[in-house]
């Protein structure tokens, strides 16, 4: 149920995102996309082999004194997340080896329900200088919904679209944020975790419909709404660093949004009814006896009443004598065989698709 009180949108609130969660009404957010701390566990700098400084995440927020409070840390944000989240919506975190197994055993101590988990495999990640380990070349991300029996939305025909009508598979390869999109100040990193705008895009494009609420409890340097924003759907960002407020609300009076018209999802498109061939002879729009013949008239079959055809030496429906008599392991009957009428050779298609429309008008 979504919530009924006043929502926020479209706006960057500077706060502790527990607290800030928990003011905001029930159920109002359809999304919640998460990348918080993944207490990485840093303790001496990272050198490369001409002995340069590798510019990591050293900041304070990213410290814990042990993994009993990076776990109460990660439940207090999920319990107000999941106060946050609609019935129906869903939740993504992402993380790394350090951090993301145990933020999925919280998430189901919680309640929440796992979707998928998705490898963002990248496609230029950072070489392990030490030589020491593989190299990290991915993070998790962690999709869920409130429960095993939430309704929840997910947009396969968007998605396999994007994916050159493919279904889009669990394993990500994009590259890490780099180049122009990487936002900086005084030519330094704005933010040491900024994530691509293609990793969002994802995320709000698969889960989400324009004007759908998409809240970001870490919103850093404002990747989450920045994408929302460009797809049409309204955004909130907790965030409790000011500097990283004021960097995300710049970037973001800085986008304009596109028509409504443009950011349109592509639904999942109802399956037509299945029509049995023998329905064609139930209604009397074939009769047995009745001879179909390929459009170039080189194989014939004969209908016989219970709805087989028969090319000698085949029998059997109209899909696997089709198959039969052109030597191919597979046929669509419905396109190959035809009928004779006053027009000449008609497709039986044409045929299914009458008694279609005659379901579709009962």
């Amino acid at each position: 149920m979504r919530g009924s009180g006043a929502v926020p949108s479209d706006r960057v609130i500077c706060g502790d995102c527990v607290a800030e969660m928990t003011r905001l009404p029930r159920g109002c957010a359809q999304v919640v996309f998460a990348d918080p701390p993944y207490n990485l566990q840093l303790h001496d700098d990272l050198m490369r082999p001409n002995n340069t400084r590798v510019d990591g995440v050293h900041e304070a927020w990213d410290r814990f004194a042990s993994f009993a409070d990076y776990d109460r840390f990660t439940e207090e944000w999920l319990t107000a997340a999941r106060h946050a989240l609609a019935d129906d919506g869903t939740l993504w975190v992402i993380g790394t080896y350090h951090n993301i197994f145990r933020v999925g055993t919280i998430l189901q101590d919680l309640g929440f329900w796992i979707l998928n988990d998705v490898v963002w495999r990248k496609t230029n990640p950072m070489p392990n200088f030490r030589g020491t380990r593989f190299t990290n070349a991915h993070e998790t991300l962690i999709w869920c919904s409130k429960g095993p029996d939430a309704h929840y939305r997910f947009n396969y025909e968007a998605m396999k679209q994007l994916n050159d009508d493919l279904q889009m598979r669990s394993d990500w390869l994009l590259p890490i944020c780099a180049g122009g999109e990487r936002l900086r100040v005084n030519g330094e990193k704005a933010h040491p975790t900024q994530k691509p705008e293609a990793l969002l895009y994802r995320v709000i494009m698969s889960s989400s419909q324009p004007g759908d609420l998409v809240l970001d409890p870490f919103f850093g340097s404002g990747t989450t709404g920045a994408v929302a924003k460009k797809l049409g759907r309204r955004y909130l960002g907790i965030e409790r660093d000011a500097g990283y407020v004021s960097i995300a609300r710049d970037r973001l009076d800085a986008i304009m949004e596109l028509p409504l018209a443009d950011t349109v999802t592509i639904g999942s498109a109802p399956k037509p009814p299945r029509v049995p061939f023998g329905a064609v002879l139930e209604r009397g729009l074939l009769r047995p006896g009745q001879t179909l013949t390929d459009l170039r008239r080189r194989y014939e079959a004969r209908v016989y009443a219970d709805g087989t055809v028969v090319a000698e030496p085949h029998r059997g429906s109209i899909h696997k004598v089709g198959a039969a008599v052109q030597g191919l392991p597979a046929c669509n009957g419905w396109v190959f065989w035809h009928y004779e009428d006053d027009g000449g050779l008609q497709p039986i298609d044409a045929l299914r698709e009458t008694i279609r429309a005659e379901i579709a008008a009962a």
